[in-house]
């Protein structure tokens, strides 16, 4: 599910650079009339299955509005398909996968309607995801995506391997750097598994945000990589963390090669850097456990923050029926829709007091309660211009630095933050 929904094109996401700047947000007259419309959604198969149910319920109350929906049409990416959508003038009235990284390349080729047009929207989007909503405010001001779903990224263990390298496999030692590094050593020196861990270390500019990013939020108490037009990575949080990786590459604990299958289930590796979609994905496979991921002193759990790995609902421009794709968007994010929700996909509603608004769901699935209370401290990428370059340029510098060694972590990760912060302060 990793690979579809995050994968990104920067090529296509600068198509429509020449368009017109800032959100769109159509005609008035577009934006209170109501009558058909389309939606896409996500190639998910359990996505499919749930956002058919739910148009199945829409129509039956409104003969009048019928929604019409299918699966994202095939491309390389969800997101250049939005985005050739978005130039040609065709796009869909809601597209249930939108990645928070588009958004500002979306906004700028005049794709998305800023939903706080519509009355009540900031409140109802506010009351629904409480704080956590003001990480997905456009630097307007604005809300061109409403918050939705997310997949907070945990470490998942493989119990066996664990215990065939001597590790307490209930109580894994993974809380510190130290631990995770003196585990990582026991993993690979018992020739349990030929990896401690095995993230992506391709230069694909999303891939920082399952290894860097996690223990960044983490390290640094819940920062994000742009706060205020500002680099903050560049702390001693960022080099820390740089620099635990630094160490896991120089070791030989994870791998400077890509693994062309799933090292994690096929025992290439012991642990993985995982969302709550991965508990259907090794059920049978492999006996896991879970934990935060590390800090260098260690932290209780209930303070760990991470990264949401998120998919949002966009409202787009192209679309003449806007007051019904506002009401659809509400009645798609309404209590009872994001309860069948996490019943379908196991994705975490992005809403204030998870645990207890649907505690009947985690009582009866156990294994998603850990992701349900990670889901309160989840940090998102930062809504600025230029998101994909600045990943990229994050990339490149850590690739460089961590994944190779080729460069000191100190300069290599000033140099990207000095790149970073000049992108997100142009338009």
């Amino acid at each position: 599910m990793r690979s579809k929904a995050i994968a990104l094109s920067v090529a296509v996401l600068a198509l429509g650079t020449t368009a017109a700047c800032g959100g769109g947000s159509g005609s008035s007259d577009a934006a209170s009339a109501t009558g058909p419309i389309k939606v896409w959604l996500s190639n998910n198969p359990e996505e499919i299955s749930w956002g058919k149910a739910m148009v199945k319920e829409w129509n039956a109350a409104h003969s009048g509005q019928k929604v019409t929906a299918q699966e994202i049409p095939a491309g390389k990416t969800s997101e250049e398909v939005i985005g050739a959508a978005i130039t040609a003038g065709n796009a869909p009235c809601l597209v249930f996968n939108t990645s928070p990284a588009a958004v500002p390349q979306f906004e700028k080729q005049g794709g998305l309607v800023a939903l706080d047009q519509f009355p009540g929207a900031t409140s109802y989007i506010e009351s629904r995801s409480g704080g956590s909503a003001d990480q997905y405010k456009s630097p307007d001001g604005k809300f061109y995506q409403m918050p939705w779903k997310q997949n907070p990224v945990m470490i998942f263990y493989n119990k066996a391997l664990f215990k065939k390298a001597g590790l307490d496999a209930a109580n894994p030692p993974l809380k510190t750097y130290a631990q995770f590094l003196a585990t990582s050593k026991r993993i690979v020196g018992s020739k349990a598994a030929p990896s401690a861990i095995s993230p992506a270390p391709t230069s694909e500019f999303f891939q920082s945000w399952f290894d860097f990013y996690p223990l960044y939020a983490a390290e640094s108490g819940g920062k994000q990589i742009i706060e205020n037009g500002k680099a903050t990575f560049d702390d001693q949080a960022g080099k820390d963390v740089w620099n635990f990786w630094r160490t896991m590459y120089a070791k030989g604990y994870a791998p400077q090669e890509a693994y062309s299958g799933d090292a994690f289930a096929d025992q290439k590796a012991a642990m993985a850097v995982v969302g709550p979609w991965a508990i259907a994905v090794y059920k049978g496979k492999v006996d896991w456990g879970v934990v935060p991921v590390p800090t260098k002193q260690g932290m209780p759990a209930s303070q760990i923050h991470t990264f949401t790995d998120a998919k949002n609902i966009g409202l787009y421009s192209a679309c003449k029926n806007q007051l019904t794709a506002w009401n659809v968007l509400k009645f798609a994010t309404s209590k009872e829709q994001d309860g069948k929700l996490l019943q379908t996909t196991g994705q975490m509603p992005i809403r204030t007091d998870l645990p207890t608004t649907y505690a009947a769901y985690f009582k009866a699935n156990p294994d998603y309660r850990l992701f349900a209370a990670q889901a309160a401290r989840t940090v998102e990428v930062p809504n600025v211009p230029n998101s994909v370059q600045i990943w990229q340029e994050i990339r490149d510098a850590y690739s460089s630095s961590v994944i190779f060694g080729k460069t000191p972590v100190d300069q290599a990760i000033s140099q990207a933050a000095s790149k970073a912060e000049k992108l997100a302060g142009q338009s």
